[in-house]
């Protein structure tokens, strides 16, 4: 009766079965893993832990992952020093499976990412509350490391081939701040091979089980060994191996789970214990009726925090059952059910690394990894397919792609249906039980929203939303309006016809000025002949268009759906060649500065251009699908290329793309289904000296089908005509009405904003232990030395130096608040972080010096003497030579009693006398009645720059000293150590001879030091006047200068900036490339003084000598761009952007006033740079003719007189006005007095009469004479502040200007009568000239070129040059004189 009943009770029991391969975590590209290099001992790039992990009882911030089947805290040794030993090993090492592994030529794929997925975390804490009940465990964060498909290494020669046996297994090792558990993920079909052969078994064949389990590496013993620390095995036989998916110990076949660090104490790897180790495979013809396995609970108990099915399926990258591939072209009827032998969504093959023999059975629904898509081949041109519109799948339909198959075959279920989740349902995975009732809150996941967002709660879970004057996907966040940049690294290796050029982490910058939707790309060290190929594959830059797009109604921009964190594939087919290239784009969020960051990694080949070629895109507009999780789109696009072999050449490419990105399913949906970006205007270019790649791209985004209208009658805001300035927000009214409103961070009246610094109005969020640093239109918090972020990314805790062991061994260790102390345990010496054996020698009496110290600093138990004298006493005692007083200054020598010696006290502020040396020198000469004695006074050494370093922070002139803070040490000379430690940190570092730290050199506490003998390679280049001048302020501020202190600032080549102001304040002033003050430009206005450079970017030699490329014969505009001239077409008088061009390239210059002859058809300009003043003719391949090149030190503005044949010009440094014959001949000074910044210049040739610019910040002026220097006269005083540009109306005639003080555009007669605002509300207008009715002026907000109707006084037209940067002058060309 008992057995019978025993085993009645037995077949009631649910029988487990092992994991299948869906049911490990999610991984592969599109759940943002990377990928191990194929071979045989690979190892990872370093996992920097964003938050430290304990291994064991130590701390660690990397992690590497090996093909050899483990994770490690260090860099791996080579593989022959540990594969075929057993446990333990001498290093830190998480091993899943130990063995030699062989990945190489496509033999598997190794995937592994860090994660703060909720859902991944959730599914591992619930874990741990099976396998540990009483735990506490909250991780924060996850590594997952998945070998799929890999095999043993093998000899070719020991068998004809080789095996097709391959393991496929999974780790995830999750922590928080105390603890860290691992899971080992072993799927019933995962494990075909159980151990690998040595490589040096020498013909005998044996073969090693695979090692499973944990190690802690040796660890530090007594002073200077080591010794093994603790280990754990799982396996030691083959069949302990076969056990791994046989059996578990969290009551479930194929899982282990394992306790492995603790912050607190740790002994030893604790292994989870759910009912046991289960077998799993029932007696045969029991299968069904009977089990010898318990039945167990569900693995997520009610109540517990879990995801719900809804996230499980589409809305993480990270858990996500749903495969996508690369390209997706969807459905255009996406019901919920998918009937047998319908037509299915097709992928294109995507190049992705995936495994070599992929299982069949993987295309199911709920498959987890990555998988392979056969592409149909298709020998047809591929037509663009933008003309129907293409529905979103339902939000409950599971998106699934997979290879074709026989008709009425199930691609999913046995009736072919898509399976259908419903809100109340619960999704069994054959582990896991997932149910809406559990869900994850705010009250936990708050801090993943931005610091700029709000998190709202929702009946399946949470979103994070942007608060108002914010835009983005909640979790990132950017002000309104605000320009914004990208940066990153492109990496990848490009066939140019059959030469493979590779790209190694070259950078990779982008400016997008949000209110235009204008986007700049610029590629760095792009080396041919990849730089003129890559020309036309302007969606490399397309992206941050799409992204930052202008938004008409009813639309959003990229960023706002898919936020900072995504992935882009990108597949772009040239034709006819049928050249492919495949762009992969990952987001990584916003980085410090709150700037985007991106990686690109291009592959593939692309068709040969001829150097020297141009490439012109046409405006396009590309259609963009969206699903949850997921934004397709696909477009042809025409490109021609003109090369002076070919000429004129037209080609087609085919861009197919999926955005994969984390999207929030649990609030209210967009309804967004598809998108029409409009591509307005592209533009390319490569500039092979510099090795630079541009893409220049204006876009807009709107509903598919809306139509533009005719620009004229376009809102301002939607055409981009308006005139806001960069940082505000163009707010459309009715019609063409609108406004201007400063972004986020800013304010100003919209036209001209200003940085609003939240640091220094207290307007930060920063907390307790934190600093503010403010950054343009937004600030940010970061902790002070000693704290660091505690796990909700925004409170400041204290770092416990202590854990790191940065102490001796024999030392202890005390952790204070924000740093820590080291002392030397008894018996031994040192400063704590050296300690040595003391020894044994009778303690010395204290001398007379030490017991004069201590009775004054209360070392007997008395009160110290506030204000008095404190003797110092050098290593042994005695009385050190030189002593000072700390309260008054003062210093002396003493002899060896501590007697002052006579004459050798100084005052406060003034070098010590040098006591080292005798004060006087006696020269005794012999005479018949006397002996006279001859002294000669030695001066005392002044103190050095170490001295004084050190004197000021050891409270050397009265101060007091700074506790915790860094003593530089000095030599016997007076001059820097070459190792210099800091006493409360413990780092060490070598300095050079100015005391500046010595890049690379740096060693953390504990670490032995660098030898700063040994040579260093010289740096890159010497810091620059500007550089030292600003380090050397830094270090007189203590390191923490405050806004009211200066600082000069330097530029990106370490030259004074021309504007140089208090902070980021309005106190502001020019200064020469010496950074000598220009005198008169000192302003406290809100409007900040129009300085302009006078030192050249550096440009890569050698430089082609330039040409002139003129424009069509037509009235054009020229215009002065820094290192170039450009030429800007007139139809009429609307400009012709289309056809705009650089008429010449001048590398190296600074080009600021221009003017141009209409009879011989030459363009004359001033250079900043070269101090020069210049020429060229407007004929094709002139090239520049150098006039005048000295005594010239700042040539700003400049006027050709055609009728007399003259040239005049200013030189705004030594302030004066000149002239010359055009062809540089009979120079003389035309005005060298009461001039203070003269700019602009110009003659009315008609009349004989000259007038310039004064913009003198105490005393603008507009000034006349004639061009002879007489009758010269005060035009205008009043009412003026920069009156930068200067031109004349020869209809009216008038003389106008545009001041970007006041922001108006006025005209005056030239007796002064009749004055005039033409407009008012300009940006910043720096040059300006009259053609036609218009005036045309250059504009430093805008870094355009504006035109405005004398007769409206309204905007009429802008150009924006792709290449953004200032503009300076401007003049007309025409084909004959006007």
């Amino acid at each position: 009766m008992l057995t019978i009943l025993f085993l009645n009770l037995s077949w009631a029991v649910w029988f487990v079965t092992a994991i299948q391969r869906s049911d490990i975590f999610p991984y592969g590209a599109l759940s943002g893993d990377l990928i191990l290099q194929e071979g045989d001992d690979e190892t990872s790039q370093v996992i920097t832990l964003t938050k430290p992990m304990y291994f064991y009882e130590a701390l660690f911030r990397k992690l590497y992952v090996a093909t050899n089947g483990i994770i490690s805290t260090q860099d791996l040794p080579m593989e022959k020093q540990y594969v075929d030993d057993g446990f333990p090993t001498d290093f830190p090492v998480i091993a899943p499976f130990l063995a030699d592994i062989d990945t190489s030529n496509g033999r598997g794929a190794i995937y592994y990412r860090l994660t703060e997925s909720p859902n991944v975390l959730n599914r591992v804490a619930s874990e741990v509350q099976r396998g540990f009940p009483d735990a506490r465990f909250t991780p924060t964060h996850a590594v997952i490391a998945t070998w799929e498909n890999v095999a043993a290494y093998e000899e070719t020669s020991r068998s004809s081939g080789l095996s097709n046996r391959v393991n496929t297994f999974q780790a995830v090792v999750a922590y928080d701040e105390t603890d860290t558990y691992a899971l080992f993920l072993y799927p019933e079909d995962g494990l075909q091979f159980f151990g690998t052969r040595p490589k040096e078994s020498y013909n005998v064949e044996i073969e090693l089980p695979a090692r499973v389990g944990f190690s802690r590496g040796e660890v530090p013993f007594l002073i200077f060994s080591r010794t093994e620390g603790p280990y754990y095995s799982i396996t030691r036989t083959e069949q302990s191996v076969k056990n791994l998916y046989q059996m578990g110990n969290t009551g479930i076949p194929g899982v282990w789970l394992f306790h492995i660090g603790n912050r607190y104490s740790f002994d030893n790897v604790i292994p989870a214990a759910v009912g046991g180790l289960l077998a799993t495979v029932a007696p045969r013809g029991l299968v069904g009726d009977f089990s010898t396995t318990p039945e167990y609970p569900e693995l997520y108990p009610e109540g517990d925090e879990v995801f719900n099915e809804d996230e499980f399926l589409t809305g993480d990258p990270d858990f996500q059952t749903q495969t996508i591939p690369k390209f997706l072209v969807p459905e255009r009827d996406s019901g919920h059910k998918v009937q047998p032998g319908q037509s299915q969504p097709q992928p294109y093959d995507g190049d992705q690394p995936l495994a070599s023999n992929p299982n069949p059975q993987d295309t199911a629904l709920g498959r987890s990894g990555p998988r392979e898509y056969p592409l149909q081949e298709n020998h047809n041109f591929p037509p663009e397919d933008v003309g129907h519109p293409q529905r979103p799948l339902p939000e409950q339909a599971v998106l699934e792609v997979y290879p074709n198959r026989e008709e009425g075959s199930p691609p999913h279920a046995p009736d072919g249906e898509v399976v259908s989740i419903d809100e109340e349902t619960d999704f069994d995975s054959g582990v896991i039980q997932y149910s809406t009732d559990n869900k994850e809150t705010c009250a936990r996941f708050q801090q993943q929203c931005s610091q700029n967002g709000y998190c709202t709660d929702y009946t399946t879970g949470f979103c994070c939303h942007c608060r108002s004057g914010f835009y983005g996907n909640g979790r990132h966040c950017l002000p309104n309006g605000v320009p914004h940049r990208v940066n990153g690294k492109v990496s990848g290796v490009v066939s140019v016809g059959s030469t493979p050029v590779e790209l190694n982490n070259i950078d990779l910058h982008a400016y997008i000025v949000v209110g235009d939707g204008r986007a700049y790309t610029a590629m760095s060290q792009v080396p041919e002949p990849v730089g003129w190929a890559l020309m036309p594959v302007a969606p490399i830059g397309g992206l941050f268009g799409w992204l930052f797009a202008l938004e008409l109604p009813n639309s959003q921009n990229g960023f706002r759906i898919a936020g900072a964190e995504f992935t882009r594939y990108a597949d772009v087919t040239f034709y006819p060649g049928n050249q492919r290239l495949s762009i992969v784009q990952t987001a990584k969020g916003l980085d410090s500065e709150n700037y985007l960051s991106v990686d690109t990694h291009i592959h593939g080949s692309v068709p040969f251009m001829p150097p020297g070629a141009t490439v012109q895109l046409e405006p396009f507009k590309e259609t963009y699908q969206y699903y949850p999780t997921v934004i397709t789109s696909t477009s042809v696009r025409e490109f021609t290329v003109v090369s002076a072999e070919s000429g004129a050449e037209t080609f087609t490419f085919q861009l197919r793309q999926n955005i994969t990105y984390r999207d929030c399913r649990h609030g209210p949906r967009t309804g967004l289904e598809t998108q029409q970006l409009s591509v307005e205007r592209v533009f390319v270019m490569y500039i092979k000296e510099e090795s630079l790649l541009r893409y220049a791209i204006t876009n807009k985004i709107s509903p598919v089908g809306a139509e533009n209208p005719d620009p004229e009658r376009m809102n301002p805001c939607y055409s981009g005509t308006h005139d806001c300035d960069t940082t505000a927000q163009c707010l459309p009214g009715e019609g063409l009405q609108f406004q201007c409103q400063c972004a986020t961070g800013y304010r100003g009246d919209g036209h001209n904003c200003y940085d609003v610094d939240e640091c220094a109005e207290g307007l930060s969020l920063c907390g307790a232990h934190s600093e503010c640093v403010n950054l343009p239109g937004n600030h940010r918090c970061q902790c002070q030395s000693g704290y660091e972020f505690g796990f909700d990314g925004r409170t400041c805790v204290d770092i416990d130096e202590c854990r790191r062991q940065p102490c001796h061994t024999q030392a202890s260790c005390s952790n204070t608040l924000g740093s820590f102390q080291c002392q030397c345990q008894a018996g031994f010496q040192g400063d704590g972080f050296q300690c040595e054996p003391q020894t044994m020698q009778p303690e010395r009496p204290k001398t007379p010096c030490e017991q004069h110290r201590d009775s004054l600093q209360g070392g007997s138990g008395v009160r110290p003497l506030i204000g008095a004298f404190i003797p110092q006493c050098d290593e042994e005692g005695q009385y050190r030579p030189l002593q000072c007083h700390g309260s008054t200054g003062h210093c002396w020598c003493v002899d060896s009693r501590g007697q002052e010696r006579v004459g050798t006290r100084t005052p406060p502020g003034t070098p010590p006398t040098n006591c080292d040396e005798p004060d006087y020198l006696v020269h005794t000469i012999a005479m018949t009645d006397a002996v006279i004695s001859l002294f000669t006074v030695v001066p005392p050494r002044p103190k050095t720059q170490c001295e004084q370093h050190r004197d000021s922070l050891q409270g050397g002139s009265g101060g007091q000293p700074l506790i915790g803070a860094f003593i530089p040490q000095c030599d016997e000379e007076g001059q820097y150590r070459p190792l210099q430690c800091h006493g409360s940190t413990g780092h060490c570092w070598c300095v050079d001879s100015r005391g500046q730290e010595r890049e690379g050199t740096r060693t953390p506490p504990g670490t032995p030091p660098t030898n700063c003998d040994e040579p260093v390679p010289p740096p890159q280049r010497p810091d620059t006047v500007c550089e030292r001048w600003r380090a050397s302020l830094i270090e007189h501020y203590g390191g923490e200068p405050g806004p009211q202190n200066y600082l000069p600032q330097c530029d990106s080549s370490g030259e004074f900036n021309p504007l140089q102001c208090y902070g980021d304040s309005s106190y502001c002033w020019c200064v020469d490339k010496d950074g000598r003050e220009v005198p008169g430009t000192r302003s406290h206005d809100v409007v900040k003084p129009a300085c302009t450079p006078t030192v050249a970017p550096p440009t890569i030699r050698p430089i082609p000598r330039p040409d002139v490329t003129p424009p069509p014969f037509d009235t054009s505009l020229l215009y002065a761009q820094g290192q170039q001239i450009g030429a800007l077409p007139l139809k009429g008088t609307r400009m012709d952007k289309e056809e705009s061009s650089v008429l010449l390239a001048l590398h190296g210059s600074i080009v600021v006033g221009i003017d141009y002859d209409c009879r011989e058809r030459k363009v004359y300009w001033t250079d900043l740079a070269g101090r020069t003043i210049n020429r060229a003719s407007m004929e094709a391949g002139s090239e520049p003719e150098i006039l005048i090149n000295t005594g010239l030190t700042s040539p700003e503005g400049l006027a050709v007189d055609v009728a007399r044949r003259r040239l005049f010009w200013v030189d705004s440094t030594p302030d004066k006005i000149e002239t010359a014959n055009l062809d540089g001949s009979n120079r003389r000074v035309l005005f060298d007095t009461d001039l203070v910044n003269p700019r602009a210049i110009i003659v009315d040739s008609p009349s004989g009469t000259l007038f310039w610019t004064d913009w003198n910040r105490d005393a603008p002026k507009i000034e006349s004479s004639t061009v002879d220097g007489l009758n010269r006269r005060v035009l205008v005083r009043d009412g003026i502040g920069l009156p930068n540009a200067l031109t004349y109306d020869s209809t009216a005639r008038k003389v106008c200007w545009a001041d970007a003080g006041t922001k108006h555009l006025e005209c005056i007669a030239p007796d002064g009568t009749g004055r005039r605002v033409i407009r008012s509300n300009l940006n910043y207008p720096f040059s300006m000239v009259f053609y036609a009715n218009h005036y045309y002026y250059t504009d430093w907000r805008r870094d355009g070129v504006i035109a405005i109707s004398r007769d409206a006084s309204e905007l009429t037209d802008e150009y924006l040059p792709d290449q953004r940067s200032h503009l300076y002058g401007i003049t007309v060309a025409s084909p004959q004189c006007l």
